[in-house]
């Protein structure tokens, strides 16, 4: 194929696993989520993989992309010798403290957490308040309470960190808890128990209370309507800054095909297996899109974006952002469909928690053999991870026989979870979050089936009446994670809903 443009693709020597990982260190031999190497650094931008040399790669600029999330760390025993109680005097607390210390420090830092540990173990319960009354004026993200004792103040003290309503990570190495210990926080909301030695449980929790502080801290370009505003998602935090959509029509309609837009074109259809109906000309189209979307994104300091994409460029000729969108994902950049402000926030806790973009779909039953599909015309194609080799994918026609689009091929087999954060807008009512999971079956060809291009189907883990499947716009994401996702919705007081 003739080239337009002098920029060449190129790949990224440093990923920015290797980048956080070589800096710090690792934080045991177990990882973080028990998927390969998660960092929880999806919005750093150190991306392997091919690309236009002359790419100005896109990344976010919001509040979420310059906050810190904050820890405050106690360790908590009694101030003499364990003697014959449990943990007893065969237990070196001196030890566990020391490592566990370095633990928690390489893991904020991996992070890119502020972990402020006390200096001294809380050796009472008066102590316990002081520390917890400091915490709460700190107005700290989270709390990781560390159990080097099973005796006297130590689970009172869990349990008080629990009531301040700050989400709380509560470690207890074996040989701190019995049952009897753990029973009262069992069913508590606003907690993780870790009872175990496995470190990677303490190092999830972690990641999990850096997810909500960034979750909250991102604010979402939302491209709709004709009135500029600024909002936030009950409960959630998600600031949302509302944009008409003709600023979009006006920017796209005064930019030019430059030779970045033509580089990149040129770097999807070399990259892509086939072309499918779409032209050359299309896919210039689908990437001005993209290139307007960023300067909005940065113009308007975000850290993700969404639009009414078919309410503002159905009526019109102007590409819908469905390259943009599956490029954005891919890059760490969460970028939700439709305006639905459900997806955007699931988009966005999905890369912070997992480190790999999701695909929002509309779901579809398929009775004869009891399968979900999801369906939509924006896909990314690094559904590993970030850092991982992105799914072939062909260029195809959106289902309205215009534009180009991705049509990413998944996996047969793989092991996927579906999720969808559902805010509500209500004081007395908790966001819900559905979550299933199952297993990739096939990749729908569309056509000869209608709707949208990318249709993959799924078979859920659990029997269910697929007719009434709840919600829509939810999430596939590969990996199995419900037990994660289940565990988030404990610790930031969200109704699971498991399917």
């Amino acid at each position: 194929m003739k080239r337009e443009s002098t920029c060449t693709p190129q790949t990224s020597a440093v990923t920015r696993r290797g980048f956080i990982l070589g800096a710090c260190g690792a934080v045991c031999s177990s990882t973080l989520l028990g998927c390969r190497a998660s960092t929880g650094t999806g919005s750093l931008g150190f991306l392997g993989g091919p690309g236009p040399s002359c790419e100005r790669r896109i990344k976010p600029v919001g509040p979420a992309s310059g906050y810190t999330p904050t820890l405050q760390v106690a360790f908590v025993r009694r101030k003499e010798d364990y003697g014959i109680y449990w943990p007893g005097a065969i237990y070196d607390g001196a030890k566990a403290l020391a490592d566990y210390r370095a633990k928690i420090e390489s893991t904020a830092r991996q992070l890119g957490m502020s972990a402020t540990i006390r200096p001294e173990p809380i050796y009472s319960e008066a102590e316990a308040d002081a520390w917890l009354n400091q915490a709460h004026s700190a107005k700290t993200d989270g709390l990781l309470v560390v159990l080097l004792d099973r005796q006297q103040h130590a689970w009172p003290t869990a349990q008080k960190a629990v009531n301040t309503g700050i989400p709380t990570v509560v470690f207890a190495p074996i040989g701190t808890a019995f049952t009897i210990n753990t029973a009262g926080l069992a069913k508590r909301t606003g907690c993780l128990i870790c009872s175990t030695d496995d470190f990677s449980q303490v190092a999830w929790g972690m990641k999990m209370i850096r997810a909500g502080a960034k979750l909250r801290e991102t604010r979402f370009i939302v491209i709709a309507g004709d009135k500029r505003e600024d909002k936030a998602l009950k409960h959630i935090g998600t600031k949302l800054r509302f944009v008409p959509t003709r600023e979009f029509v006006e920017q796209y309609n005064r930019t030019a095909e430059t030779d970045e837009v033509k580089a990149i074109a040129d770097d999807f259809l070399r990259r892509a297996t086939k072309l499918s109906g779409p032209t050359r000309q299309d896919v210039l189209n689908g990437v001005k899109s993209y290139v307007v979307a960023r300067a909005i994104l940065e113009r308007e300091e975000g850290d993700a974006i969404t639009m009414d994409c078919l309410g503002a460029l159905g009526p019109t000729k102007i590409s819908l952002p469905c390259i943009a969108w599956s490029r954005m994902n891919d890059h760490g950049v969460p970028a939700a469909c439709e305006a639905d402000l459900g997806a955007c926030a699931t988009h966005a806790l999905v890369q912070y928690l997992f480190d790999r973009p999701g695909f929002q779909q509309d779901p579809v039953p398929e009775t004869s053999n009891d399968l979900l599909i999801g369906a939509h015309c924006s896909c990314p194609t690094r559904l590993a991870g970030f850092d991982e080799k992105p799914e072939p994918f062909y260029l195809s026609h959106h289902h309205g026989m215009r534009d180009a689009v991705p049509r990413t091929i998944w996996k047969a087999g793989q092991r996927m979870t579906v999720v969808s954060v559902q805010p509500s807008d209500k004081d007395d009512v908790r966001p819900r979050m559905v979550i299933s999971a199952g297993v990739v079956v096939d990749n729908i060809a569309v056509p000869p089936a209608g709707g949208c291009v990318v249709s993959v189907s799924v078979k859920l883990d659990a029997a269910c009446d697929l007719l009434a499947y709840p919600g829509f716009h939810q999430l596939f994401i590969y990996g199995d994670f419900a037990k994660q996702l289940r565990e988030y919705c404990n610790l930031f007081n969200l109704t699971p809903i498991v399917v």
